[in-house]
């Protein structure tokens, strides 16, 4: 039995479930006040029933989208499959496509390059994006693996439990009392383990789910000051934790799909992050609380790591012994060698992704923009390093020769260090060549961390971690140089645009006259004997 979606853009999705075999293809909502939330991962019979539902549909493919250019468009993906899957599990879950989507319009900039439509994944205009050392909310990029689900702050709880002395339920109202937690705050970027993943399909194509997998450019980064309280506070509320506590779970109240099965969104993180203040519970972001879209009312941010531990719409915090065994964590945001692909890919064969490394990015220009210029060119972008413990940006570095002389940006031009955030810079670069060149930027950080020269370096199956060296082509045109002057000039008096540079000049290149008096002054074609 097949689903057929409509093609309009944020439409209802019209699935035709077959009431006779499926009477029961609905799930309600758990909590009142939270919208779009079904608690999965307490119900094992309910999982259970959701995955019978899916194993009875044909749902579409994944898109080719590596093997072939994207296409053209904004948003450049559509989740298809992961419009049945919600539409599958009754009226519930059917709706929340098109919910998420009307958030997206109201929550973001309306120029963002959306990059999923569903799931949401978004990433700001790269212009703009660096203006500012702070990312505004609505220009913040936003990796979803689920529907926005819409909660009620007065309605909101989180469940503290698992290896602590005393499980605590607290409300938003708690949290926010400074009698018992002292407020945190800290300026903390956060980037997708997918930033640059573009480069890697360019010219090594990996997995391709277009929901694990999204095309990201260099805007799947961005950086915010953030307030809430230090998980740490929280844990010692709960009275501690008792022998053999190791991990932190944490439990998203978005619903999740994984090859047939469906779940909550569950991610782990040691708890070495949180002894060290590294994990917050925020409620505000840049001095607002905090968009539906980021994870509203309350999410967790953990300094250093990839985004996808800073869980959204958090439910429950549980203290274990291990990582989690959840699928996220599991089986998702692995790290692979370059010999392992489709042939013999394994979950264990990955080691999980964690801290992100040294990484930067040169935001302007733009891959393969002509440039007229004066003897040098103006790069700007970003750098960033994680960890823990906090490392930052030491030194950026830019090359005009595809890596072989570089040249340090000015420390005036680099925006002010933080422990756990980003850099960004700027630098005027000389350049005399004309034609194409390839610029490079790369970061040391305060630990000489640098980063790996070349994307065939950094190449993975789940083409996670796009660290290498960046690199973009542009075309250089030396205005200072009389002969490109003199052309220059001839086209603008012409009212002939320069670009693009591929369309053949309509006039003649050089007169008669003098080419024969160039051929003169260069002897001819020939040698003489």
């Amino acid at each position: 039995m097949g689903l057929q979606p409509t093609s309009e853009q944020g439409a209802k999705w019209d699935i035709p479930l077959n009431k006779t075999h499926y009477p029961n293809a609905y799930f309600k909502e758990e909590v009142d006040g939270w919208h779009g939330y079904i608690e999965w991962e307490k119900y094992p019979e309910k999982k259970a029933q959701a995955a019978n539902i899916l194993s009875k549909y044909s749902f579409a493919d994944p898109p080719e989208f590596q093997l072939q250019p994207l296409p053209d468009t904004n948003p450049i993906l559509e989740g298809v499959r992961w419009k049945q899957y919600h539409a599958a599990l009754g009226s519930t879950l059917e709706k929340l496509p098109e919910e998420s989507w009307d958030i997206v319009k109201k929550e973001k900039s309306v120029d963002m390059i959306h990059v999923l439509d569903f799931p949401y994944n978004g990433e700001p205009p790269r212009d703009r994006l660096i203006k500012t050392p702070l990312t505004s909310n609505e220009d913040h990029f936003v990796r979803n693996h689920g529907g926005i689900p819409v909660i009620e702050s007065d309605k909101w709880f989180l469940d503290v439990g698992g290896l602590v002395n005393k499980p605590q339920r607290l409300r938003l109202s708690d949290l926010q009392n400074e009698s018992i937690f002292p407020r945190q705050s800290a300026v903390i970027t956060l980037q997708c383990s997918g930033t640059r993943r573009i480069e890697q399909i360019r010219e090594y194509p990996g997995e391709g789910d277009e929901l694990i997998n999204a095309p990201w450019g260099e805007g799947a980064i961005g950086t915010a000051r953030y307030t809430g309280v230090s998980l740490k506070k929280v844990l010692k509320y709960c009275g501690g934790l008792k022998e053999g506590a190791h991990d932190l779970e944490f439990v998203g109240v978005d619903t999740y799909f994984k090859k047939g099965e469906v779940y909550n969104y569950v991610v782990s993180v040691p708890y070495r992050k949180a002894r060290v203040h590294e994990v917050m519970l925020a409620w505000e972001m840049n001095g607002k609380p905090l968009p539906k879209i980021h994870g509203y009312p309350v999410r967790a941010v953990v300094f250093g790591y990839i985004g996808a531990r800073s869980v959204k719409w958090l439910s429950r915090i549980n203290v274990i012994s291990e990582p989690t065994r959840a699928p996220v964590q599991k089986k998702e945001y692995l790290y692979f060698t370059p010999q392992i692909g489709k042939h013999n890919v394994t979950y264990s064969s990955g080691f999980s992704i964690q801290d992100m490394p040294v990484s930067s990015a040169i935001m302007f220009p733009l891959d393969k923009s002509v440039i007229i210029h004066s003897g040098s060119i103006t790069m700007r972008g970003w750098a960033f390093s994680g960890g823990t413990g906090g490392n930052w940006p030491e030194r950026v570095e830019v090359s005009t020769d595809g890596g072989s002389i570089w040249y340090e940006t000015p420390y005036e031009l680099l925006s002010k260090k933080y422990l756990h955030a980003w850099r960004t810079w700027a630098i005027d670069v000389p350049v005399d060549a004309e034609g194409w060149l390839e610029l490079v930027v790369r970061c040391w950080d305060n630990a000489l961390n640098t980063q790996p020269t070349f994307v065939r370096s950094t190449w993975n199956w789940d083409l996670h971690v796009t660290s290498s060296c960046h690199r973009i082509k542009v075309y250089s045109v030396n205005k200072s140089r009389p002969r490109t002057a003199q052309r220059l000039a001839e086209l603008e008096k012409r009212g002939i645009p320069f670009e693009p540079i591929t369309r053949p000049l309509e006039f003649e290149l050089e007169s008669d006259e003098r080419y024969e008096e160039e051929m003169v002054n260069r002897v001819g074609r020939d040698p003489d004997e």
